[in-house]
């Protein structure tokens, strides 16, 4: 059993915020930090024009800001950067950082950030397909004196990547995503697959999300450890997944956050979303023991955490993280 991790989202939008929040979580403990790489977002909780800093740049002043938590992008799209230029951008965080980056990629999917920034928005299957060959760029460049590559999609040619990353004979890749042929690609490639509900229209549908449910997390991480060994690669992908948390000591308390929360998101059936494997809800002791299940049932040991309010890291970090340290 590898040992337990967990991530905290960075909060989008003020960076003096967001620097501060990624100092006080690696004071607290955790294992990485994650940025998501969006232009802007539209949800329940996120209106297109609010403040959205890019990926990449904020996580260089990251970097430069702590010393010893993870950095995660989560997750790059494939599309939005020639792999070329992203295997160099990597390459970079990987040195400001000494040594940090968890390189997370996926195809890629809000098709109105696409449409927005005029990139071409292909097919599923072509844009996974695209990332699969995007990351063999990235893996040529990042271990070749003089990388060559030529795909369906992407050539590169003496493509130099001086330095290389600090992490050899890479940093760890974290592919995201949950539709088959992207779980194929995960246990081929990928280091840690970051599993998630698949996105096939271009936006997530929350109730669609909802129907993910443990069952079928089960499934397809079967799905996952069937491909890994008919690769060769038996247990080589770390297992992980995002989830909201919201938690409190009491249970009148966490009980009122999450039925405000699930009234927020137009959520009706409460019970089936504190059993999803999107949510971690409930008193700290509830939160402990389903990731105690998750892990002993999923196999996971990796969690991914995004926090509805900031101080509620804290008492993660304080009330539960140590029964798994």
């Amino acid at each position: 059993m590898r040992p337990i991790k967990f991530n905290v989202g960075l909060p989008n939008g003020d960076f003096a915020n967001l620097c501060n929040f990624a100092k006080r979580a690696e004071e607290l403990g955790f294992y990485s930090v994650s940025f998501d790489d969006h232009f802007f977002m539209r949800g329940p909780m996120a209106n297109p024009t609010q403040p959205h800093l890019e990926c990449y740049t904020t996580l260089s002043a990251i970097a430069a800001s702590t010393s010893r938590v993870k950095i995660v992008p989560l997750v790059t799209a494939m599309s939005y950067r020639n792999p070329s230029l992203l295997a160099k951008m990597m390459a970079t965080l990987d040195n400001i950082s000494g040594g940090r980056l968890i390189a997370g990629v996926g195809a890629g999917w809000f098709k109105e950030e696409y449409a927005a920034y005029n990139f071409p928005y292909p097919s599923n299957a072509e844009r996974i397909e695209q990332m699969r060959e995007g990351l063999k760029v990235l893996k040529t460049m990042w271990s070749e004196d003089e990388p060559a590559f030529h795909g369906r999609y992407f050539s590169i040619e003496k493509a130099y990547c001086f330095p290389r990353p600090v992490q050899k004979p890479h940093p760890p890749i974290l592919i995201g995503g949950g539709g088959k042929r992207i779980l194929q690609i995960a246990a081929e490639e990928a280091d840690i697959l970051n599993l998630n509900p698949p996105v096939l229209e271009g936006f997530v549908d929350i109730p669609s999300a909802l129907k993910f449910d443990k069952t079928e997390v089960k499934r397809r991480l079967e799905m996952v450890r069937g491909f890994a060994k008919s690769a060769g690669r038996t247990d080589a992908v770390e297992l992980s997944a995002m989830s909201i948390v919201l938690t409190a000591k009491d249970k009148s308390t966490a009980d009122a956050m999450v039925n405000a929360t699930a009234q927020s998101f137009g959520v009706k059936d409460v019970a089936v979303a504190r059993n999803s494997p999107q949510v971690l809800v409930g008193t700290t002791d509830e939160v402990k023991r389903e990731l105690t299940w998750r892990i002993e049932n999923f196999g996971m040991t990796y969690f991914f955490l995004n926090f509805i309010m900031p101080d509620m890291a804290e008492l993660f970090a304080k009330e539960i993280m140590p029964a798994f340290s």
